[in-house]
């Protein structure tokens, strides 16, 4: 696991155990869109690769201080990231790095460096995003909760409209493909203050019921967004750590069968039986356990109307449309789609079942990693008990 990889599991358990749910906004999906942004212009730019590894990091903790607050969350990031570096013996050189592009990430700085721009436009790339006008309402409401601050709606518009024209983009890469989606999200802004302005909605009434509407279906979607995507990781985690297993006791039984085994017929070795095959029984079952949890499971892949039409049938799990013909799940997709308490009751089912496998795969590692830990002591004792009958 790279160091980018390690900093992403460490900054996903951080915000998802002590991050408040008062940031809508500064979270893990705020960061990963960092991170991805970061990312696409390295792609394009020709960077050692000890700076892109600098850059990552730095990206994966640059909001990590907003566990402690906003104000000068900047500094409390740097302390965060520090730790995780110092705790895996990173020279302070390094360390000093990923300091440095941290703090390039506050509000008003002048970049002084290469990788300071990159960081500094990543960080802003949501500027030039489709759902751009969403992801401030993310910000709106994420400042009434922690800074107290209200806006109306042609207020924030025009707030917005300010910053996105005063904000620039260093790197050639940001300047050549998000300015002009910048620019278009500007004219969207500017139709927007028009329109409030105008008074194109029919009455106040209306437009806050509306406004209210969309706030609560853009949260439970935001809701089960991240809340998929946290399964998602879990699952992935739970994949990477069976592996790890099998893969360590894979090498165990290759050694033991190239190494030990033959050397077992010979009379001064008899001693080494019993304890060879003690570790090889112990790695042999942590295999089948680490086999288990991540085994998928096969479903029928077929519904039928009455499924439909009874809503019980969730169409966003493949398992249950797999073997059926396109039009007849493009038919119940649009029926689907049309009943929103049937859509979210599908997402809500998908959740739940995702959470049934995920307390599955985290039950058989558990089990798998106690065996494994009693199996080693039990063969390193096996081990000496042979070596000290020898002895006597």
């Amino acid at each position: 696991m790279t160091l980018a990889e390690q900093a992403q599991e460490f900054v996903f358990s951080l915000f998802k155990d002590k991050l408040s749910d008062s940031f809508t906004y500064h979270n893990f999906e705020h960061t990963k869109r960092v991170v991805a942004a970061a990312d696409e212009i390295l792609g394009h730019q020709a960077i050692a690769d000890a700076d892109k590894e600098v850059l990552l990091v730095a990206a994966w903790f640059h909001d990590t201080g907003y566990l402690h607050g906003v104000a000068d969350h900047e500094s409390f990031s740097i302390e965060i990231a520090t730790g995780f570096l110092q705790a895996k013996e990173y020279n302070p050189e390094f360390i000093s790095k990923v300091a440095q592009l941290i703090n390039a990430t506050r509000y008003g700085h002048i970049p002084n460096d290469n990788l300071e721009q990159i960081i500094r436009d990543a960080d802003y790339a949501h500027f030039s995003s489709p759902d751009y006008l969403h992801i401030c309402e993310l910000l709106r409401t994420e400042w009434q909760k922690t800074l107290n601050k209200s806006y109306t709606d042609l207020s924030w518009a025009e707030e917005n409209l300010k910053v996105l024209t005063a904000q620039q983009f260093y790197t050639d890469y940001a300047i050549r493909n998000w300015q002009p989606l910048k620019e278009k999200n500007c004219k969207k802004l500017n139709k927007r203050i028009k329109k409030i302005k105008e008074g194109a909605m029919e009455n106040d009434q209306l437009t806050k019921k509306k406004v209210k509407e969309d706030k609560m279906e853009r949260g439970v979607e935001t809701m089960f967004r991240t809340t998929l995507g946290n399964h998602t990781r879990l699952s992935e985690i739970a994949d990477s750590k069976a592996n790890i297993l099998l893969s360590v006791n894979a090498i165990i039984i290759s050694i033991a069968l190239s190494t030990i085994i033959p050397k077992l017929d010979s009379p001064g070795n008899v001693h080494l039986i019993v304890p060879t095959f003690t570790m090889l029984l112990f790695s042999v079952i942590c295999i089948i356990f680490a086999i288990l949890s991540t085994r998928p499971k096969v479903t029928s892949g077929t519904f039928s109307k009455e499924d439909i039409k009874s809503r019980k049938v969730n169409l966003l799990f493949f398992g249950n449309f797999y073997k059926m013909p396109f039009e007849e799940y493009q038919s119940a997709m649009n029926e689907m789609m049309n009943d929103k308490e049937y859509l979210y009751n599908s997402m809500i089912k998908d959740l739940y079942y995702l959470g049934l496998v995920l307390e599955k795969k985290y039950r058989l590692l558990r089990i798998t990693y106690n065996i494994f830990m009693v199996g080693i002591i039990i063969t390193a004792i096996v081990f000496v008990v042979a070596f000290k009958h020898v002895a006597i």
